[in-house]
């Protein structure tokens, strides 16, 4: 990854390469862009192209956006930041500064990226410069200036939150209830460092750790335990085809990916200014990764076995109502970490804790797949809660969550959420009277 900053000589050179590059672009272009809304799907082009984890994807959207973010709210001056002090140079671009900032953090994300970032650099520069309400060259220049900045302090502060070096290979346990590697890959456990993870926003990671899943002998054990047993088999026989595509669609990409999409559609829907979407992003976001490290806390505090594991050493677990299977296949491949609490629900909670307080609880929303064994498939929701409904369902009949463990990581996520929304990017003293100064409650 390329560490360092950027010299000023070098964006100025390439600031007038992009304006010579204007110079032969079509003038009849004069429809608005809409920088936020690209670079963030320029993220998750770029995470999927990588084959990047769910679990980095998400720690990878926090950086772009909080860059984007601090590039703004630089130049606009309204809201705590999340980490870069405003100080942007007068007159410099908010469009130039959060096209540079997610463009630097992306090329540190993904270096071998960098052709293809380039020209996305290139086309939104040139869409700036050359549509209706074209900038000037000086003011594009010092925003990208100014974007820079910003990525360099964000990667420079998220390089050093704990993510390397990875630690030694975690290997759970042998006694019952103990995870331990899973079938077909049997892999140590992923993302180990993620429990003790500086984090973002909230204090610590175990700030908000749940109290564990259900004892095995207890009834709750048993009806979570026979829920998954016969909804999650490759092979049930009571689940249903919708319920196997929504479990399926909900496994094709990153949280962030899905609550990101659902923020943008919104932001654009409601008419929110740019100030306001980037904001919107970077708490979404912010939201998202506490709750990564959060439930990572969790997850390797309580190191609690995945359903293929206990349904196969069934006879171990002395719970007299369990029944042993030793064939027992989920429907999806179970993910290579603790089972107690589900991550996807922790981080899908905070993120529709942020975007009901902005938008509304019953806030209709539809989201698309960008998988390719699934693209164009698209859910449709009446409102955020349901939504989170089936996500924890599709966890359950995925056959790698029990129920207590979605249950209980909606308390954890919207905590984090809560927790977020009242200290991060509160409006200056000042600035209370300004149209975007706040989410709407």
């Amino acid at each position: 990854m390329m560490i360092g900053t950027m010299k000023a000589a070098v964006l100025k050179g390439a600031a007038i390469a992009f304006l010579t590059l204007v110079a032969g672009a079509a003038r009849a272009n004069t429809t608005p862009t809409h920088e936020i809304k690209d670079w963030n799907q320029n993220l998750f082009e770029a995470a999927r192209i990588a084959g990047s984890s769910p679990l980095l994807t998400n720690r990878f959207a926090a950086i772009v956006q909080a860059a984007v973010f601090d590039a703004v709210n630089g130049i606009e001056r309204r809201y705590a930041p999340v980490h870069v002090e405003p100080n942007a140079p007068p007159g410099a671009s908010r469009r130039a500064a959060a096209v540079q900032a997610a463009y630097a953090a992306l090329v540190k994300i993904y270096p071998a990226q960098k052709p293809d970032l380039d020209a996305k650099l290139a086309a939104s520069i040139a869409a700036i410069a050359s549509d209706a309400a074209a900038e000037n060259s000086v003011s594009i220049q010092r925003g990208l200036e100014w974007g820079q900045t910003a990525a360099d302090a964000i990667w420079a502060w998220r390089s050093t939150d704990g993510v390397t070096p990875a630690p030694p290979p975690f290997l759970g346990g042998t006694n019952p209830g103990q995870w331990r590697p899973t079938p077909p890959g049997l892999l140590p456990g992923a993302g180990p460092q993620f429990a003790t993870m500086t984090p973002w926003v909230i204090t610590s990671p175990s700030q908000f750790r749940p109290g564990g899943p259900p004892a095995l002998g207890s009834d709750q054990y048993l009806q979570d335990f026979n829920e998954v047993k016969n909804m999650g088999s490759l092979t049930s026989a009571t689940r249903s085809d919708d319920q196997t595509l929504y479990s399926r669609f909900w496994d094709s990409a990153s949280p962030a990916y899905f609550w990101d999409q659902a923020a943008v559609a919104l932001a654009e829907e409601r008419h929110l200014t740019f100030s306001e979407e980037s904001r919107l992003l970077a708490l979404v976001n912010l939201a998202i990764a506490d709750a990564n490290i959060s439930c990572w806390d969790a997850k390797y505090f309580h190191v609690f076995w995945r359903p293929v594991t206990a349904i196969r050493l069934a006879s171990t677990d002395g719970n007299p109502g369990t029944a042993e299977d030793s064939n027992w296949t989920p429907l999806l491949t179970t993910p290579p970490f603790p089972e107690y609490p589900s991550g996807h629900a922790c981080t899908s909670s905070a993120a529709v804790r942020v975007l009901a307080a902005h938008f509304g609880e019953n806030t209709q929303l539809s989201l698309i797949s960008n998988s390719p064994g699934l693209a164009g498939v698209t859910r449709f929701f009446p409102s955020f809660s349901a939504a989170l409904e089936e996500v924890d369902n599709a966890r359950i009949f995925a056959g790698i969550h029990f129920r207590s463990a979605c249950d209980d990581a909606h308390g954890l996520g919207f905590a984090v959420a809560d927790y977020v929304i009242e200290h991060a990017l509160l409006p200056i003293k000042g600035n209370e009277g300004r149209p975007d100064f706040a989410l709407r409650r």
